[in-house]
């Protein structure tokens, strides 16, 4: 196992809890239809929006110590059954942004954790995957595109983001047995969040930023 650095130092701190407090009327600095998203939350199913997606609900950053580079997971709801149908990659102050947006019915859960290699769901074959570390992101209460109605994302390599300080890419592999997986290559073992935003329905990543 590689060992996690503390890359949480106040200046990263300070961004988030700036950025908060921001109001977003677009998805500043995201790729679009070609690339991942990211949000952060510990388990909750709705989480602020700290700046750049619309349709949030309160401004409050979460605690320093919800910041971390440990798994993150939530339940999806018991209706759920989703297709994710794009993924963004945006740079922003102090961290980087996947979000990965689904179409469908209920809300969706997630598992989002390092691991040591990203692995084709069901296949095992090896991804290839740039940067030091493999930030593992997965939707649950995942539906194929005949059960939800919408098309699943689909591009011909991995999606990037311009001025990105610690995501280097991010590779959409498959939906199985559902579960929706992709991986997010990282410079490091950086902290990161996750949350939900709705009105369109999304997971969101943030990775930290190293000071």
């Amino acid at each position: 196992m590689r060992a996690r650095p503390q890359l949480l130092l106040p200046a990263v701190v300070a961004s988030f809890l700036a950025l908060s407090g921001c109001a977003g009327s677009g998805e500043v600095g995201e790729s679009s239809s070609a690339g991942a998203t990211t949000s952060s939350t510990s388990g909750s199913a709705s989480s602020p929006d700290p700046g750049g997606e619309p349709g949030t609900g309160t401004s409050e950053a979460p605690a320093p110590a919800d910041l971390d580079a440990g798994p993150e997971t939530a339940e999806p709801s018991a209706d759920a059954r989703v297709t994710v149908r794009d993924v963004r990659v945006g740079a922003h102050d102090g961290f980087d942004r996947v979000v990965l947006e689904v179409g469908g019915t209920g809300t969706p859960g997630w598992d989002v954790r390092y691991v040591d290699q990203a692995t084709e769901p069901g296949r095992g074959q090896e991804v290839e995957l740039a940067g030091d570390a493999v930030l593992q992101v997965q939707v649950t209460g995942a539906g194929y595109p005949y059960d939800t109605g919408v098309e699943e994302f689909a591009a011909p390599g991995p999606v990037t983001g311009a001025g990105t300080g610690t995501v280097t890419e991010v590779a959409f592999e498959a939906t199985f047995e559902g579960v929706t997986t992709s991986f997010v290559g990282t410079n490091a073992e950086a902290p990161f969040r996750v949350y939900l935003l709705e009105a369109p329905t999304r997971v969101v990543v943030e990775v930290a930023h190293p000071s």
